[in-house]
């Protein structure tokens, strides 16, 4: 659900959709004190039982340390099986809380409000849940769908323009992996969504997550199709590594889709121009566009090694034919691989 005010509907569609004993509300230490006291208070004035279990915000507490903080928290609060989980906040938050829920007492349903442009456009939709570990990004865990997703726009008022922008890396990558009509889209309403315009935003959440939905709902596990979300990703997820996490993750999306567009173009799956086109559309909200050189080409890969796509020790990247088009290889295959030569070319040209 996509639209402005609509948390205020949040106590009705948890008793409709999720109906619980309890509710934990899981948000970061920054929500939490946007937007906690507000949602627990209107959850218990609809004589709802509700209790706000705040983490540290920041992506470098998406851990299993936090993990077992907010589980051991649930259970000295005794929520039970008959209880349920708001993961309220941005994508830390619900890749964090949904893995609470995906886990706790083997599992409980739960419902995403997503804060973040970032997670109402990808994030929340598609019950990836999980924390990051030394090795990588979300190497450890789960599948669990939520009950519904609540994307109120009007939280995004307060969401920081550096925020406005990772999301924004977001919605570009998909336009570029599935609707080109989506990317013009973008670049059209641009000004408006620097400015934060509510409309402008309310457009590109509601057909973004449209896109993400249809691939998604076709393929929930990953097994083929969806694969195609990832552009960006491989290489994003080693810059935010490498980094200590010192890019948002939109930012480090935004660094590794124009590597990874420049690596398309290397192996003759991309027409050329794909890179200056991305490279354009990024640079048009303010996103970084470069691998920083003080991060060295060797740590990176190593860290692309580790990746979750590896197959068969292979670096295996989703990448664009051109803007609205994904390559794929004769067998079926959403991911193309790629040496290690190859990767460390397109790491310096994108220096």
């Amino acid at each position: 659900m996509v639209g402005r005010g609509l948390l205020a509907d949040l106590p009705g569609l948890l008793r409709e959709r999720c109906a619980a004993h309890t509710y934990a509300v899981i948000s970061d230490s920054r929500v939490a004190e946007l937007y906690g006291p507000r949602v627990i208070e209107d959850l218990r004035a609809a004589g709802l039982r509700a209790e706000l279990f705040p983490f540290p915000c920041g992506e470098w507490n998406k851990t299993r340390a936090t993990w077992a903080d907010l589980t051991d928290a649930l259970l000295r609060a005794r929520i039970g099986r008959d209880g349920a989980v708001v993961a309220l906040g941005g994508g830390v938050t619900g890749d964090l809380a949904g893995f609470v829920a995906a886990t706790y007492l083997r599992g409980l349903p739960y419902a995403q409000v997503p804060t973040s442009l970032l997670a109402m456009i990808d994030a929340a939709i598609g019950g990836k849940t999980g924390v990051d570990v030394p090795a990588g990004k979300n190497l450890v865990g789960a599948f669990h769908q939520s009950r519904f997703v609540l994307a109120d726009i009007e939280t995004l008022a307060t969401l920081p323009k550096v925020h406005v922008a990772a999301g924004m890396a977001e919605a570009i990558k998909h336009g570029v992996v599935a609707d080109a009509g989506y990317f013009e889209a973008i670049l059209a309403d641009a000004a408006a969504i620097r400015a934060r315009d509510l409309a402008a935003l309310e457009r590109i959440v509601a057909r973004g997550v449209a896109i993400k939905e249809a691939i998604v709902a076709a393929d929930p596990l990953e097994a083929g199709r969806r694969q195609v979300l990832n552009f960006g990703h491989t290489i994003g997820h080693a810059v935010e590594a490498c980094s200590g996490y010192a890019f948002a993750h939109g930012e480090a999306v935004a660094i590794g889709m124009v590597a990874e567009a420049l690596l398309a173009e290397s192996l003759g799956a991309a027409h050329p121009g794909l890179a200056t086109a991305v490279r354009g559309a990024l640079e048009r909200f303010g996103l970084p566009v470069t691998v920083p050189s003080d991060l060295a080409a060797d740590d990176l890969l190593a860290v692309m090694q580790g990746d979750k796509k590896v197959r068969a020790r292979s670096v295996r990247f989703a990448l664009p034919r051109r803007v609205g088009e994904m390559a794929q290889r004769d067998d079926g295959a959403w991911t193309v691989e790629a040496d290690d030569e190859r990767i460390l070319q397109a790491l310096a040209a994108s220096r």
